[in-house]
């Protein structure tokens, strides 16, 4: 759903920009408080991962295909301040270095893909836990109905910005009626790739999923005739709990997903490619500012073989995601340790 330069105009895409800024701004706020010794090393390559899974194109309907958005996914996983910027970074690396959504159009771009569907996802996922029995398998559930409801809001997202200031005159009814029709099928792909990450990190590493967070039960003790919650345990020293494992195994996933399984997605347009083409939304798309990178649409300048050019790609940004990411991540968090003095260790950061 990377909307290209074009599609809406200056005026919008300015004040939508402003907009998209102030919510990175209050995101890097927010994330702060997130991000700890468990997630600050996972945020990075969880912004790598979605960089990895957006490169695998799905069909969906005849002639078009899907691809992750990660909203839902990321809040999940690190939590929605910190999920806000894991999409950013992601979104930011493909406009300016494979030359995917319009520099112009990347405030459109982060408020659709990254605010919308982050803030949608994590809202119907904290809603659907607590109402829930609290178990492993309702956070599994309720990331798959997070990240299918989460899909079709970024499309009519995109239908208000587009009502608002598109730059070809089509009835938005019709604009309507396509992108949810079209992204409801995307929103079950994206569901089940959340559902089933959501469920593997869970089943090694329950501790590193933000949304499992507080799901067990205290321990209940009679003294006295009364009934009383048992003191939690002590939290495992973090060289006991290395996440070490788990973050080389993630990025080499990623590295394969990447670098080879993306040679076998579907080369059909996505959603909103499609429904630009046959609506004519697309009259006045223009080319983009990086279209002669050397990455541009996912390829290596001058490598012939198309399997062997989309491979390096594919790893050049993971690569690029993972480290970009995670010293963003690795910033806020030393910034809030640094901001906390030993008297108030154990108070929540204001």
């Amino acid at each position: 759903m990377h909307v290209p330069d074009g599609f809406i105009d200056a005026p919008t895409s300015a004040v939508t920009a402003v907009v998209a800024a102030g919510a990175v701004a209050v995101s890097l706020r927010g994330a702060r408080r997130e991000l700890d010794e468990r997630t600050a090393p996972l945020a990075g390559l969880v912004a790598a991962f979605i960089f990895a899974v957006q490169m695998l194109n799905f069909p969906v309907a005849a002639g078009t295909s899907g691809h992750l958005l990660g909203g839902a996914l990321a809040a999940i996983l690190v939590g929605p301040y910190t999920g806000v910027l894991c999409v950013s970074v992601v979104l930011l690396m493909q406009g300016v270095l494979f030359a995917d959504g319009g520099l112009s159009a990347l405030g459109v771009n982060i408020l659709d893909m990254a605010v919308v569907t982050t803030v949608t996802g994590y809202a119907v996922f904290r809603g659907l836990v607590l109402l829930l029995p609290r178990g492993r398998r309702s956070v599994t559930a309720a990331s798959f109905v997070a990240a299918l409801v989460s899909v079709p809001a970024a499309a009519v997202a995109f239908t208000l910005l587009y009502w608002i200031g598109g730059t070809t005159d089509i009835a938005i009814g019709r604009v309507a009626t396509a992108m949810v029709g079209v992204h409801v099928l995307i929103g079950l792909g994206e569901a089940v790739i959340t559902a089933l990450t959501v469920a593997a990190v869970i089943a090694v590493r329950p501790d590193l999923v933000h949304g499992a967070r507080g799901l067990r039960r205290p321990l209940r003790l009679r003294v006295g005739g009364e009934p009383v919650d048992a003191p939690e345990p002590e939290p495992a020293a973090p060289a006991a709990r290395s996440h070490r494992a788990v973050w080389i195994t993630g990025l080499v996933t990623s590295l394969v997903l990447a670098g080879f399984v993306s040679f076998y997605a579907s080369a059909h347009p996505d959603g909103l490619e499609k429904i630009a083409s046959d609506e004519g939304i697309d009259e006045k798309a223009r080319e983009h500012a990086a279209s002669d990178s050397p990455l541009a649409d996912y390829g290596v300048k001058d490598v012939t073989d198309a399997r062997v050019s989309g491979g390096l790609a594919g790893v050049i940004g993971v690569g690029a995601t993972v480290v970009a990411g995670s010293t963003v991540f690795w910033v806020l968090h030393r910034r809030r340790r640094g901001g906390t003095s030993p008297a108030d260790t154990t108070a929540p950061d204001a």
